[in-house]
């Protein structure tokens, strides 16, 4: 089975396997951690492994990197990218950024290793009300690259940060709409969503949060009955974890099919195990630019 021989080949290479909760059941069951990106990448560094896969996107694979210069990072497809950190090139937002002179840079971690270079600090949909609220008021902030986590951000903190105008697509489609249809169905569930939605959808909401808090709410919470408004790969870990829980994901509007990111399902376990036997592809980065990615990450742990 390729379940063993991927197994086996962890063993021969010293490999661990980190896999985010938006990807495939069977790629979270061979996982050494499953979890959300920064998280996985924190864990990764602590362990002894001398190989590294982030089945995942690029960028957390990237940061999985910055956190272990040392180990030798592998990804299953270089497909895999994300539509978010795919909206703020370096380029884009180092022009973008004279038009702010001042401005301290927040980013949200889902981008590219250039842009954490260019931030000052980074933040993780958990933590980034505490970062926010934690600096002075009058401080002048620019909000990378999610609008719709800023936006949030910017209710809940009554801060006036400029955002940068890009979205995750499989979040920002998700509609109010929706959410109401499978209220009227299911009037005694409880709606979790995600802050990188849009507001009127977290405006329905009676949490909202990383998937990590999803999961730990939704553990805690009397409820039986919940509407998930993220990417429906999170669906298999809260399943395990309440089986005698039910889960409704929000699905897309547009096509009517389950919330899915189809490039965190790129990550199949043919590709991990060609990943392990050839150690490729790799995460290759620049010294001098992990270097100063590295910066923004601790001043983010720091808080």
């Amino acid at each position: 089975m390729l379940e063993t021989q991927i197994i086996d080949l962890k063993k021969t290479k010293n490999a661990i396997i980190l896999a985010h909760y938006y990807t495939l059941p069977e790629v979270q069951d061979i996982a050494d951690f499953v979890g959300d990106s920064l998280a996985l990448s924190k864990q990764a560094a602590d362990t002894e492994a001398d190989i590294i896969l982030f089945a995942g996107v690029h960028f957390m694979a990237e940061t999985a990197k910055i956190l272990s210069p040392q180990k030798k990072v592998l990804i299953p497809d270089t497909e895999a990218g994300c539509s978010l950190a795919d909206s703020c090139s370096a380029e884009q937002l180092e022009l973008f950024l004279t038009n702010y002179p001042n401005h301290k840079v927040l980013s949200y971690i889902n981008c590219s290793a250039e842009v954490k270079a260019l931030s000052d600090i980074i933040v993780t949909s958990g933590n980034a009300l505490k970062i926010v609220n934690s600096l002075p008021k009058n401080e002048k902030i620019v909000f990378a690259p999610d609008r719709n986590l800023g936006a949030y951000i910017n209710k809940e903190t009554e801060r006036e940060m400029v955002l940068w105008n890009g979205v995750c697509h499989v979040h920002d489609q998700l509609a109010a709409d929706e959410v109401f249809s499978l209220k009227e169905k299911y009037p005694n569930a409880k709606v979790l969503a995600h802050p990188e939605c849009k507001a009127t959808v977290l405006a329905l909401a009676n949490f909202i949060g990383s998937t990590a808090s999803m999961l730990s709410f939704v553990k805690k919470d009397p409820a039986s009955e919940f509407i998930i408004a993220t990417e429906s790969g999170i669906l298999y870990e809260m399943q395990k974890q309440n089986p005698n829980k039910r889960f409704y994901v929000v699905n897309n509007p547009e096509t009517c099919a389950c919330n899915d990111c189809e490039y965190m399902k790129l990550n199949n376990l043919e590709k991990i195990y060609k990943a392990l036997l050839t150690e490729s592809p790799e995460i290759i980065l620049e010294e001098a630019l992990m270097k100063r990615a590295l910066n923004s990450i601790q001043r983010m742990l720091e808080f």
